[in-house]
């Protein structure tokens, strides 16, 4: 009976080590060789609720180790820069065909009134602030690839940056424009105009003023790639 007894703990470690590494389809085969071993050497077959016991609880995982991954999978389908485990990666856009694509980003910059009009009467210490902040946005939109580690390295065909200047809220508008016949979209190289331009606003004036705000940078619109043509405009009327 002892040795009966410590037969049983020594051979369970090594069922679950067994079962863990096949799949649900041999379980009933890798069970009976294993009770048939066990009968050789103790003269009697192990207990049915042991052989169950391990049938169930071996089951049991491989049906949560299969619903994790189903369920990660499902979690990442949408997510074209994520892997199948959840890794970073960068998209092959080999098979993708060449289009005219368009994107074009709006972003605001608020300065308050007494840096607005500074800037108005281009009196900021280190210069014209709207004319070198367009300059930075433009090369900011040519350098997206460097600055987002998973954007691919496009040829820009143009970028324009846009900023003017609004009395109501003490504010410098901006817009940025990028433009491509390419595999892949320009909304990045769009939205990183406007962002390095808003920064650069913000650089030139803050030794007038720390309360400048940066706000309101998105998208505006877009056209072309697979996906095809979207306006914010549009789809704001959709949803209402």
């Amino acid at each position: 009976m002892f040795l009966h007894r410590v037969g049983l703990r020594t051979a369970l470690p090594l069922s679950r080590r067994l079962f863990s590494s096949i799949g649900s389809h041999d379980m009933s085969k890798a069970i009976s060789e294993l009770n048939q071993e066990m009968e050789s050497v103790f003269g009697e077959p192990p207990p049915s609720s042991l052989s169950g016991s391990i049938d169930n609880q071996s089951m049991t995982q491989d049906l949560k180790l299969s619903t994790v991954e189903m369920d990660d999978k499902k979690s990442f389908a949408g997510l074209t820069h994520i892997g199948s485990k959840g890794e970073a990666q960068m998209v092959d856009v080999s098979l993708k065909n060449i289009s005219r694509r368009v994107a074009i980003a709006r972003g605001k910059v608020i300065l308050g009134r007494k840096v607005f009009d500074l800037v108005s009467a281009n009196q900021m210490g280190k210069g014209d602030v709207l004319s070198v902040a367009k300059l930075a946005g433009i090369c900011g939109a040519k350098q997206t690839s460097n600055l987002i580690p998973l954007c691919h390295n496009i040829n820009l065909t143009h970028v324009r940056v846009d900023l003017a200047l609004n009395p109501q809220d003490f504010s410098v508008e901006i817009e940025g424009e990028a433009a491509s016949d390419g595999k892949t979209g320009v909304e990045m190289e769009a939205l990183t105009a406007v962002t390095v331009a808003s920064l650069t606003v913000y650089d030139m004036c803050k030794a007038a003023s720390k309360n400048i705000q940066i706000t309101d940078i998105r998208l505006e619109r877009k056209t072309g790639g697979k996906s095809g043509d979207w306006s914010r405009t549009n789809d704001h009327n959709l949803k209402t």
